[in-house]
Formats: C-alpha cells, structure tokens, sequence
C-alpha cells in the first residue's frame, strides 16, 4: 500500500466508498472508516498502521494548502 488509491481500494473491499467532494473532508472520513475496520479486527494491524500513516500524511498536506492561502 503506497498511494490513497491504495487506501480507497481497501476501503472498497469492505464496501466502503467514501466522496463529499472536499478532499480533506474524504481523507478524515476514510481515517475514521479504518479506524472502525480495525477496531472491529476486519484489517491486518500491518495493513491499518501503513494506511493510517498515509492518510495522516495526505491529511497534513492538504491542512497545510489550507493555511497557507
């Protein structure tokens, strides 16, 4: 797992599709949709650590786009 695409696609399996339109908004809901997966033991710990890392990553940038316009 390297990309969002890749985080999405996992979502997906578990019929989870998750699009408002504002990227921020879709990263912190597919952050929270995977933290239940894992919660629930749906997800290999290895899978949930390296998605989260890249959510959190895609979720600072798109913070700081934010604060710097």
């Amino acid at each position: 797992m390297k990309t969002i695409y890749d985080v999405q696609q996992l979502l997906k399996k578990f019929g989870t599709i998750i699009y408002v339109g504002e990227r921020l908004a879709d990263l912190e809901l597919m952050e929270e949709e995977l933290i239940e997966l894992y919660k629930s033991q749906l997800i290999e710990s290895r899978d949930f650590q390296t998605a989260l890392l890249l959510l959190r990553q895609e979720i600072q940038i798109e913070r700081d786009k934010l604060n710097f316009h």
